[in-house]
C-alpha cells in the first residue's frame, strides 16, 4: 500500500489540503476508499453514525465524535420540488439549517436541511433551533427512514476508460492534491409510517481522506 501524504493539522482550522499520491495503485485505493464510504452512508439512516464510525476508524480525531457547527445566518427558502418531495402545501412551514459536521477540529461535510417543523416533537425543534446538536441525533427518537434520491461522485481518481487504456497503469505520476469536495448525497428522512419530514443534501469534503494509509 502506498502512503497518503497527511497534511491535517488537527489543531488548525485552516488546514492544508490533503494531497494523494499520482501512481496507479494508490489512485486505485481512493477510489475503492471513497465507494466504500458511498456504500457505508448509503446503507444506513444516519450519516451522522456513519460519520463517526469513519472517523474512528480512521482515527482522524483523537476523540472521533462528530459535532455539528450551525450557520445561524443562512436562510434558504424550499424549492417546489423539495416541497413536492416532502409533501407539503406551498405555505406550510419548512425550516432551513445548514451545518458543517466536524470530527475533533476536522471538517467532514457540510449539509443543508430543510424540515417540517410540525412533524418533529417541540423539544425536538427546541434542540434544533438552540444547538448545535447534529440533525440525526437530534431526531434519533423517530426511528426514521433514509432513503436517497441522488448519490455522486464529485471526484474521480482515475479517468474514465482507464481499465481499458494501459498508459493509466504509470506509476511515474506526481502526487497531487485532492480536490476540496469528494461526494454529494440527496436524500428524505421519514417516518416509520413513510411520511417525510426532512430532505438534505450533504457534500462530503477531501478530509474523509486525510489519513496515512499503511506501507508494504
Amino acid at each position: 500500500m502506498t502512503l497518503l501524504a497527511l497534511a491535517c493539522a488537527t489543531g488548525s482550522a485552516a488546514a492544508p489540503t490533503p494531497t494523494w499520491s499520482g501512481r496507479f495503485v494508490a489512485r486505485l485505493e481512493a477510489l475503492a476508499l471513497l465507494q466504500t464510504l458511498n456504500a457505508e452512508l448509503l446503507s444506513h439512516d444516519s450519516a451522522t453514525l456513519t460519520l463517526e464510525h469513519w472517523c474512528a476508524a480512521h482515527r482522524l480525531a483523537a476523540s472521533p465524535r462528530v459535532v455539528a457547527v450551525r450557520d445561524p445566518g443562512m436562510e434558504k427558502q424550499p424549492s417546489p420540488e423539495q416541497r413536492a418531495e416532502l409533501g407539503v402545501a406551498p405555505v406550510e412551514p419548512v425550516r432551513y439549517r445548514r451545518v458543517r459536521l466536524l470530527c475533533g477540529t476536522v471538517l467532514l461535510s457540510e449539509a443543508d436541511n430543510w424540515y417540517v417543523p410540525s412533524r418533529l416533537t417541540p423539544e425536538m425543534n427546541r434542540l434544533l433551533d438552540t444547538t448545535d446538536i447534529p440533525f440525526g441525533k437530534v431526531v434519533l427518537a423517530l426511528h426514521f427512514r433514509r432513503h436517497t434520491l441522488s448519490s455522486k461522485l464529485l471526484w474521480l481518481p482515475l479517468p474514465e476508460g482507464w481499465e481499458m487504456n494501459t498508459a493509466a497503469a504509470n506509476d511515474g505520476a506526481a502526487d497531487f492534491s485532492l480536490p476540496p469536495t469528494l461526494l454529494e448525497h440527496r436524500a428524505v428522512l421519514c417516518l416509520p409510517d413513510g411520511t417525510p419530514f426532512s430532505e438534505v443534501v450533504e457534500t462530503y469534503t477531501n478530509n474523509v481522506l486525510a489519513f496515512p494509509l499503511p506501507q508494504p
